[in-house]
């Protein structure tokens, strides 16, 4: 690595520490705070997407979709007591 690039050693370091480059794990962290107000809240979906920070709902849900193996309305049918 050359010289003068602290931002790539923090990087390193960082992608180490938690097995994610620092983008991939505030993603993750991202859906695993979505899933878990969609578990303990009536909020609507959307109102959750915007809430960590995705500007659609579409966009949210196919995400979310790929992270957690359902969308978000079944995930949250899925994990709500009876």
């Amino acid at each position: 690595m050359p010289p003068g690039r602290p931002e790539q050693l923090r990087s390193a370091a960082s992608r180490t520490a938690v097995g994610l480059a620092p983008a991939a794990y505030l993603a993750q962290w991202r859906l695993d705070f979505a899933a878990s107000r969609l578990r303990t809240t009536d909020q609507p979906v959307e109102s959750i997407a915007a809430a960590v920070g995705y500007q659609s709902a579409p966009a949210f849900s196919r995400a979310f979709a790929r992270s957690h193996g359902a969308p978000p309305g079944r995930y949250r049918a899925m994990h709500r007591p009876s």
